[in-house]
């Protein structure tokens, strides 16, 4: 009696066998897939928080700071992804060539921020500036109250919010008045021609040596600088510190004049002096 029972039942065998060779090779493949997911995104975590250590004894920024440590936990996780895809057997090649063309298409349409971006970098890094700083920078100036990574927030001196592009300052000249502990004040007071100039420097020197703000070193400067169309002209230039540049520019303006009133030194308004000719009718 012949057994026909045998080849059908060698082909279901075969066809479970490779079935479940298929299922327990495509098992490991999402076991692994797993395990380079969780093992790949404990270590971008770890890295992050190294990152992020090292930054804060860097004294970086912040601002700058979280900014960077996102964006190695972004790249970190990407790269994982793709690595976990990849073990599945899913080819990654066309997924990188959308991923790369995404990425230059975001780069082009934000070309005004990355440059704004990359001068924030370059602020942070090379600090021409610090919060509280006053600077004149990209046509304006004031105090800075906060540097982010696209932007500058000043405040003017008449408390104003000012926000300014990071690239617009980077691409100009940019004076920090607050970077030196000493600033000079140049004043200019003027007497006339008939005025004494020894008395003159006299009355200038007492009235900066009579004010405690004025710095010995280095010592002041009080000489003749011009000799204008209807005065002399005398510069002062006392030394302070930088927080008494203002107050002491207001006081000693004010005290050169009410000293100068009482020693009888004139403070000529500008004037012309117009010569008349008189011609005879015969003439």
């Amino acid at each position: 009696m012949e057994n026909t029972e045998m080849p059908g039942t060698s082909i279901d065998l075969l066809t479970q066998f490779i079935s479940i060779d298929l299922l327990t090779q495509f098992g490991y493949r999402i076991i692994a897939a797993v395990l380079i997911f969780l093992i790949g995104r404990w270590v971008a975590k770890w890295l992050v928080n190294f990152a992020r250590k090292w930054m804060a004894k860097s004294n970086l920024e912040d601002t700058l700071g979280h900014f960077l440590t996102n964006l190695l936990y972004g790249v970190l996780m990407t790269v994982i992804v793709i690595a976990a895809i990849n073990q599945l057997g899913v080819q990654t090649t066309s997924l990188l060539a959308v991923v790369g063309a995404a990425g230059l298409a975001i780069g082009l349409a934000l070309q005004g921020s990355l440059s704004n971006f990359a001068a924030g970098v370059m602020i942070v890094a090379f600090r021409p500036y610090r919060v509280g700083d006053y600077i004149e920078a990209g046509g304006v100036a004031g105090t800075v109250v906060e540097v982010q990574i696209f932007t500058t927030v000043l405040k003017s001196p008449d408390n104003k919010k000012i926000i300014v592009p990071n690239a617009q300052i980077m691409a100009g000249t940019i004076v920090n008045i607050s970077a030196n502990p000493t600033r000079r004040v140049d004043l200019v007071a003027g007497c006339g021609y008939n005025d004494d100039l020894d008395k003159v420097r006299q009355v200038l020197e007492a009235i900066v040596s009579a004010d405690d703000r004025v710095l010995a070193d280095p010592a002041p400067t009080i000489a003749v600088a011009e000799l204008g169309d209807s005065s002399v002209n005398f510069v002062v230039r006392p030394w302070v510190n930088a927080a008494d540049y203002w107050p002491t520019h207001f006081d000693m303006t004010e005290a050169i004049k009410r000293r100068f009133d009482e020693e009888g030194i004139s403070i000529p308004y500008p004037q012309r002096d117009v010569h008349i000719y008189q011609h005879s009718a015969g003439t």
